[in-house]
C-alpha cells in the first residue's frame, strides 16, 4: 500500500493510493483525526508526553480530547516541527529524567501515526514524506533517520509545493505557481507539468530508503514530468500570526499569554477567514476565570502590518519571479496559481495574491489535501526534475580578518544530477603534513536568517537581518573532515590534491580525490552528505 504524509506544523494529512479507483484518497484515523465532520480529515500536530523514559505519548486529537493542550504543562508540545534541525535558544524541558528534544518529539509523533496507520492499511509498502523547500539538510537528515526505523520497504521525499502542483491535477496547465502557506512556512514553487512521454527508465524521484520495485517500475505507461523552475521560502506561518494575536490581546485586554489564549486566538483567526467579525468566549469552571476575545478584519490586518507581514510576502514573491525571469518566464506566462495550507484562506493573504495575478487564475479548493495526494503521484509514474535550493561551500581561514569564512562551490539553482563535476585544487599548508581536512557546509540565504527561541512556553521564530550567511556544516565531525591521507607527506608551495564535487540523481553530494604527486585516487565517488 502506498501512503503519503504531509507532516505540517499545525496539522498533518495522510493520503493513500486506492488501487481500485486508481485515485488518491485522504484517510481518517479514528482517535487521531479531528472528530468534527471536516473534509478532508486532519490530524492536529500535537504531542503530550505521559512518560518520556518509556516513550509513552499521546498525539493528535487524543491530546485535545483530554484538554491537555490548554493546561500549560511542559509535557505538551505544539509547533515542534519548527524546532527540528535548528539551534534552539533557551532550555529544553527535562521530563522523567530525560532531556526532550524537538527531534525526539517529532519522531514520537510520526512513529505513532504510522503505527496507528499500518494495521488499518494492512501494512505499508511505500511511503512518501513531504518537506518545505527552505528546509536545511539537518531537517531532511533527521527525517531520513526516522524513516530507517520504520517498517516500510520504500521511503521517498518530495518538496511540498511540487507535490501540491501534482495534487491539483491540472495536467493541461503547463506552468503552475504553488503558494504553500501553512502553520510554519511560506513556500513558493514554480512548476512546469510536461506532457507524458514514454517511460524508458524507472522514475524513482528521490529515494530515502530502498525496498522492492516501485509501482511504476517496468511499466510502459506515459510518464508525466514535474519540472521545478523556481522556488523561494521562509520561516513564516500561521503559528506566527497566532502569537501576534495573543500578544495583541495581552496588550489591549491584559489577557495572560498561555496555551489557552493561543488556542482561542487561533480560533478567532480561523473565523475571520469566512466572516468580518469574530469572537471566542471561554469560561473555566474550576478557577471561574472567563476570557472573551473579539476582533474584526480591519484590526486583524493592522496587526499583520505592524509585523511587516506583507513586506515579507513580497520579498518571497520577488525572489521567485526574479528566478523565473532569468529563464524567460514572466507573470503572464503562469497559467494557474494554486493555494495550499490553512493560512492561504485568510482574506488578507488572498487579496495580496490578487495584486499579482488575475482572480480567474487563482485556485483554492484543495488547501489541505493537495500536498499529500499529489505526493502519491511519484509512485504512479511521475518523474521529478528539481534543483538545489541552497548553495554549498567549503570553509577557509581568512588571515586578514582572523576568522573562518565560506567559499561557495556548488551554487543554489544547480540542477541535479550534475552533468559535469566542480573541480578544486588544494595544497599542504605546513611541513610534513600527514593529511588534508576539508569542512563542507550548507549555505543559507544572504538576506538574513531565523532564530528559534523560547518565550515562556512558546516556541518563537524571529527574522534576523544580518549580512552574515547562515551555514550548517555537513561533515564537521571527528573522522569525517579528513579527505586525503598524504603519502609521502605534504609540503607547502605546490598543489597536492584535486577534488571533484558531484551531485547525483538521488541528491547526494559525492567527492573524488586524486593525489597529484602520486597520481593515486584517494577517494572515489565518496558520499559526503544528502543535500537540500
Amino acid at each position: 500500500m502506498a501512503i503519503a504524509i504531509d507532516f505540517g506544523t499545525s496539522n498533518t494529512v495522510i493520503a493513500r493510493w486506492n488501487p481500485v479507483t486508481q485515485q488518491p484518497e485522504t484517510l481518517n484515523l479514528p482517535g487521531l483525526s479531528i472528530k468534527q465532520s471536516l473534509n478532508p480529515p486532519l490530524i492536529p500536530s500535537l504531542v503530550y508526553v505521559e512518560d518520556a523514559a518509556e516513550s509513552k505519548i499521546l498525539v493528535g486529537q487524543q491530546v485535545r480530547d483530554r484538554g491537555l493542550d490548554l493546561k500549560g504543562e511542559t509535557r505538551f508540545f505544539r509547533s515542534f516541527k519548527r524546532g527540528i534541525g535548528t539551534n534552539i535558544q533557551g532550555f529544553l524541558p527535562e521530563l522523567d529524567g530525560e532531556i526532550v528534544t524537538f527531534e525526539q518529539v517529532g519522531q514520537w509523533f510520526l512513529t505513532q501515526v504510522i503505527e496507528e496507520l499500518a494495521p488499518v492499511e494492512g501494512g505499508l509498502d511505500s511511503l512518501v514524506l513531504t518537506v518545505p523547500v527552505d528546509s536545511f539538510e539537518a531537517y531532511r537528515h533527521w527525517l531520513g533517520k526516522v524513516c530507517q526505523s520504520l517498517k516500510v520497504e520504500q521511503v521517498r521525499m518530495l518538496d511540498e509545493p511540487t507535490a501540491a502542483a501534482l495534487g491539483y491535477g491540472l495536467a493541461d496547465r503547463e506552468i503552475l505557481l504553488v503558494i504553500d502557506f501553512g502553520g510554519g512556512t511560506l513556500d513558493l514553487s514554480l512548476v512546469r507539468l510536461d506532457r507524458g512521454v514514454q517511460a524508458t527508465t524507472k522514475p524513482v524521484g528521490f529515494l530515502l530508503k530502498w525496498g522492492n520495485k516501485s509501482l511504476a517500475e517496468d511499466s510502459k505507461q506515459k510518464v508525466k514530468t514535474a519540472r521545478v523552475l523556481a522556488k523561494a521560502g521562509q520561516n513564516l506561518g500561521g503559528t506566527d500570526i497566532d502569537n501576534w494575536l495573543v500578544d495583541y490581546f495581552a496588550k489591549t485586554q491584559g489577557l495572560a499569554v498561555s496555551p489557552l489564549t493561543t488556542r482561542l486566538a487561533e480560533r478567532v483567526k480561523i473565523q475571520l477567514s469566512s466572516q468580518n467579525q469574530a469572537s471566542e468566549v471561554y469560561f473555566d469552571d474550576e478557577t471561574f476565570e472567563s476570557y472573551e476575545l473579539e476582533l474584526n478584519r480591519d484590526t486583524f490586518e493592522n496587526v499583520l502590518k505592524e509585523h511587516a507581514f506583507f513586506e515579507l510576502l513580497d520579498e518571497s514573491m520577488t525572489t521567485l519571479l526574479q528566478q523565473a525571469r532569468r529563464q524567460g518566464i514572466e507573470i503572464a506566462d503562469i497559467n494557474a496559481v494554486l493555494l495550499v495550507g490553512g493560512t492561504v484562506q485568510l482574506p488578507a493573504v488572498q487579496t495580496w495574491i490578487k495584486q499579482y495575478f488575475e482572480p480567474e487564475k487563482i485556485r483554492c479548493e484543495r488547501p489541505f489535501e493537495a500536498i499529500a495526494q499529489g505526493a502519491l503521484q511519484i509512485a504512479q509514474g511521475i518523474e521529478i526534475k528539481d534543483f538545489l535550493y541552497h548553495s554549498y561551500g567549503i570553509r577557509y581561514w581568512d588571515r586578514r580578518n582572523g576568522r573562518h569564512h565560506w567559499h561557495p562551490i556548488i551554487k543554489g539553482g544547480q540542477p541535479y544530477p550534475m552533468s559535469q563535476p566542480v573541480e578544486l585544487v588544494l595544497g599542504a599548508s605546513m611541513e610534513n603534513q600527514p593529511s588534508i581536512e576539508l569542512i563542507m557546509g550548507e549555505l543559507g540565504a544572504d538576506t538574513g536568517n531565523t532564530e528559534v527561541y523560547f518565550d515562556g512556553d512558546r516556541l518563537i521564530t524571529r527574522r534576523l537581518e544580518t549580512s552574515e550567511t547562515t551555514v550548517k556544516p555537513l561533515n564537521d565531525k571527528e573522522g569525517a573532515r579528513t579527505i586525503a591521507q598524504l603519502t609521502p607527506k605534504g609540503y607547502p608551495g605546490s598543489d597536492r590534491i584535486k577534488i571533484f564535487f558531484q551531485v547525483d540523481d538521488k541528491r547526494f553530494l559525492r567527492i573524488t580525490v586524486e593525489d597529484l604527486l602520486t597520481n593515486n585516487t584517494l577517494l572515489e565517488n565518496q558520499l559526503v552528505a544528502q543535500l537540500s
